[in-house]
């Protein structure tokens, strides 16, 4: 996977948040879904971060908007 956008952010802290999501996804008892957490994380951080157009961020991670859009609210 891979999305060309430059972000101060460490292993760590992504490996942090896609803990959060795991947890999160096995507790409400998710099903299958298009992103893995660490890439989920990844694409809400770039949206808010860079802010960059849903459209452009859905478009590099491969999914639909409106994927993109419920990862994100």
């Amino acid at each position: 996977m891979f999305y060309r956008a430059a972000l101060p952010l460490s292993s760590r802290t992504l490996s942090y948040l896609s803990g959060i999501l795991r947890r999160h996804r096995k507790q409400i008892g998710s099903p299958w879904r298009r992103l893995a957490p660490g890439q989920q994380a990844l694409l809400v951080l770039v949206h808010l971060r860079k802010g960059e157009p849903l459209r452009e961020v859905a478009a590099g991670f491969n999914v639909g908007v409106a994927t993109a859009w419920r990862y994100i609210r």
